[in-house]
């Protein structure tokens, strides 16, 4: 079982500064990619930004329970993602990632053990370790996604 600071530190990791599993991050993909680089599409693939949203997603509805919400998300919403037509629109959607990150992660480290092993929202859903851990996999899937089609439009 990992501790709320080491689950915290691997979410950091993927999201925002690491580079031990993957040798990078979303953060260090993302940040200084092109609007029209991060919208243009990959063959019937989503685009990065459209992923990078997704992303953002789940964790802003995690988010919302780990500061005392309810859980709202739902996957078949997972991605409506606003158009984005400008380097702004793009750079927003940005900050809002790195600063859902980062809340989320601080949350996640206020968590005590026994808050980690309780039913997160619902017994069905597992517990709030398990969700975590959910986010940094999925983290991680969609990151080798992003890093694959950037390759590819890159050229």
């Amino acid at each position: 079982m990992a501790s709320p600071t080491q689950l915290a530190q691997q979410f950091r990791e993927v999201y925002l500064n690491g580079d031990w599993i993957a040798r990078t991050n979303l953060k260090a993909e993302v940040a200084e990619m092109d609007w029209k680089l991060a919208t243009t599409p990959v063959g019937p693939l989503n685009t990065i930004a459209l992923l990078v949203f997704h992303m953002d997603y789940y964790v802003g509805g995690l988010l919302q329970v780990l500061e005392g919400g309810s859980l709202d998300i739902r996957d078949k919403f997972s991605f409506d993602a606003p158009t984005i037509t400008s380097q702004e629109d793009w750079e927003a959607l940005l900050n809002q990632v790195w600063h859902n990150a980062e809340q989320f992660a601080l949350k996640v480290e206020q968590l005590t053990e026994e808050q980690l092993q309780a039913p997160f929202v619902r017994v069905e859903y597992g517990t709030y370790e398990r969700n975590i851990d959910a986010m940094i996999e999925h983290g991680y899937y969609h990151l080798g996604q992003i890093v694959l089609q950037k390759k590819l439009l890159e050229g």
